[in-house]
């Protein structure tokens, strides 16, 4: 199995460990005399089978990722960078818009405010960083569909 179809599959069991909690939730109490739509204990079992499914999958993954090399640095090294590149590329997206933000006034006597940075460079910062985020993308996807999970 490709890594890329573990993380798919990943993916899935996180969705229906999330459809089983729903599901224990709304049969998780009846009114006296009747009984829950689903049975809670069949549903209870099937949570526990997804969950170590799971688990094992997650070990799988993370343990190809620590071993997969590309250009000398691991796959752990460039899932870390690009986590840390989207933070980053959020933060300054946030604060171009606060800084861009333009302010009306009503009179020439009211405070006149002014973005404290260049909103322009800042705008190419951002794009740069966004470019080598999409790369890093990129690699590590084309990674993902070429190496063999462990």
């Amino acid at each position: 199995m490709k890594l890329a179809e573990a993380l798919l599959l990943r993916a899935d069991l996180q969705k229906r460990i999330e459809q089983i909690e729903s599901r224990l939730l709304r049969n998780a109490k009846v009114q006296e005399g009747e009984t829950p739509a689903e049975d809670p204990h069949a549903l209870l079992a099937e949570l526990s089978d997804l969950v170590r499914q799971l688990e094992t999958l997650m070990r799988r993954i993370n343990e190809t990722n620590a071993a997969l090399t590309d250009a000398g640095e691991t796959m752990t090294a460039l899932l870390a960078r690009r986590d840390c590149l989207r933070l980053y590329v959020q933060a300054l997206r946030r604060f171009c818009a606060e800084a861009s933000e333009t302010v009306m006034r009503g009179t020439r006597s009211e405070v006149v405010v002014r973005s404290a940075v260049d909103v322009r460079r800042l705008q190419i910062t951002i794009d740069d960083t966004s470019k080598e985020l999409r790369e890093l993308d990129l690699r590590i996807q084309g990674l993902n569909w070429t190496a063999e999970l462990q």
